[in-house]
Order: structure tokens, then sequence, then C-alpha cells
């Protein structure tokens, strides 16, 4: 799928990435869902996330605190107050160990709480995005807290590409499910 460059195709894509990943979800039973994430023993990727989420919770409630990223940087920022899209103490280079904080964060969060808390920033993220022209969302410095981006990149950065990153961990959790039983 292409990076959404237009509004209509943004919320498109969004919707489409947030449902396809929601039916990968019910399909699973509540075992699987609620399962402890086993990749096999040959499993070699690299990337810090494939160790650091160790169930579906882990997964949903990164995509909700990415929503938070958002939802506060642009609402501060279209109040007036400037402030960068990452919290202060990091950047692009150290927002892994954001990605950690965010982790411990949740560690007690109840599954069934982390599907509604990402249910509903998806429909802030989706409501705000809404609020925004084409132009303001995919014209190159429409607004100076967005830098050198857009603020539709930094939008499919946080909806369908999040999406399609989730949906590529449950989709490798589902097969592990099915080898093991």
């Amino acid at each position: 799928m292409s990076r959404a460059t237009t509004k209509s195709d943004l919320i498109k894509a969004a919707n489409e990435q947030f449902e396809k990943m929601w039916k990968l979800i019910e399909s699973m039973t509540e075992e699987k869902q609620t399962a402890i994430f086993n990749f096999g023993e040959d499993f070699n990727r690299k990337e810090a996330h494939w160790v650091r989420d160790k169930n579906l919770r882990d997964v949903l409630v990164h995509l909700y605190e990415w929503h938070q990223l958002l939802l506060n940087w642009v609402e501060s920022n279209q109040r007036g107050e400037t402030r960068p899209f990452l919290p202060e103490e990091y950047n692009w280079k150290t927002y892994g160990q954001m990605n950690v904080e965010f982790w411990n964060k949740h560690q007690s969060t109840p599954y069934e709480d982390s599907k509604k808390m990402l249910c509903s920033s998806h429909k802030q993220v989706m409501d705000i995005i809404e609020k925004f022209t084409n132009e303001e969302l995919f014209e190159k410095k429409y607004f100076d807290w967005t830098g050198t981006s857009t603020l539709g990149a930094y939008c499919v950065s946080a909806t369908s590409s999040h999406y399609d990153w989730a949906i590529k961990k449950i989709k490798a959790h589902i097969r592990t499910c099915r080898k093991s039983s």
C-alpha cells in the first residue's frame, strides 16, 4: 500500500488498516488474544519491538500511546503552545527508550482496557484529521511546528503505517499459534 498524500487517502488508509487489524484480532480465540508471544526459536528479527512487546496488549497500548503523542502535539500547537512531537527528553535517535517507558507504564493495563483505549484514541485521531484541510495536512511547512515534514505525514505514521506494523506482529503471532496447535 502506498503512503497517503491526500486527506481522503489518509482517512481511507487509516480506517482500512485499523479494520484489518481488528479483523485479525477478532479471528483469534480469546486464549490466543491474551497469549504471550512466542515467535519460535529460529525467529531472527533484530528490531527492539520484537523483544519488547510480549503480547497483544503491549501492541495495542503502543498504538494508543502514539495516538496520544499525536493528539497532544496537535492540540498544544493549535493552542499556540509550541512543542515538539516527541517529549523533550527524546529525539528520533532515542525514542526507543520512550517506547520502553510506554511498555512499562502499561504492564498492569488489562487487555480488555487496551482494546477500549485504542478504539477510543483511533476515533479521536480520526476526528482531529477531519478538522484539517488537505492543504493543512499535506502542504510542506503549512504549519511551522511540523518542521520540514507535513502534518499528514505524522498522521500517516501514527495510523495506517503503525497499524501495518501491528498487523505484521499479529500475523506472526497467529502463524506461531497455528504451528504450536
